[in-house]
Order: C-alpha cells, then structure tokens, then sequence
C-alpha cells in the first residue's frame, strides 16, 4: 500500500469514527431537547401526543380552574389560538391571568397538555424571549419589552 493509500484510508477510519461519535451524542440527548411552541404552533404543527415540549403564551382571562388538592387547570393563549393546560402542584407566586408563562410537559391524545412545571414572569417588564416572539407573530399589541 502507498503511503497516499494509507493516509486515505486513515482519513475514511477517522471520519467514520467522528460520525458515529456524533450519532450516538445526539441519539443519547434526543429524550433532553425539548422545543418551545406557542399554541398556534401546536394547533399547526401535527405534534405527536407524549412528545415533551414547552408550551408559552399568556394565561387566559377567566381560564384559571382549581380542582382536587393542588390540580389546576387554565388555558395558555397566543390571542390567535388556546391550549388547555393541565397541571398538579404549587404554582409560582406570580402566576396570575393575563400574565406570561411558560409550561412544560406532554401534549395529551385529547389535546390537553399535561404539565410538569410551570414558570411565570418575574416582573411586569420582563417576558420570556420565546414568549415574546410568539405573541408579536400572532400580533398581540402588548407582547413585552425585552430588557
């Protein structure tokens, strides 16, 4: 074998191992990447059910339900299109109608999301990115000064 060969061939070993290397890494964070939707996006978007994602939008007006122990109910809304949220737990301090948040969890086989955390605005002028991106494109007229 000429010494040209042998770098070929050493070169086509090295790439070969470099793309399973890369394969395996993004096969191992597939479960770890979850994609920020608004609620126009998941009408649009055939998302399958169970798929973890994280859904943002503004707490709707008159939305907010309370059941059993800590299980709440309220709808996230990009002013174009509603998703109905449901969440067990202690819900943050500034979670209120009409406020930014973002949630995160499983979109549910009857469309209901099924959420595992919530996060809500920390202060009147601050609004998630995402959040604040979602509702310019649905046109909401109050989306949010980014600091």
């Amino acid at each position: 074998m000429t010494r040209k060969q042998r770098r070929s061939v050493l070169i086509g070993v090295c790439l070969a191992v470099l793309g399973l290397a890369v394969g395996l890494v993004l096969f191992a964070l597939e479960d770890s990447i979850v994609f920020f939707y608004s609620p126009s996006d998941v009408s649009e978007k055939n998302l399958k059910p169970g798929q973890r994602i994280r859904l943002g939008g503004l707490v709707e007006e008159g939305s907010v339900k309370r059941g059993e122990n800590t299980t709440v109910q309220f709808t996230v809304t990009d002013t174009a299109k509603t998703v109905s949220v449901m969440y067990t737990g202690v819900l943050p301090d500034l979670f209120r109608e009409g406020q930014g948040v973002v949630t995160e969890g499983r979109l549910g086989s009857d469309g209901v999301f099924v959420a595992d955390s919530v996060l809500a605005k920390h202060d009147e002028n601050y609004m998630p990115p995402e959040v604040a991106d979602a509702l310019k494109r649905a046109g909401h007229p109050d989306s949010g000064e980014q600091n």
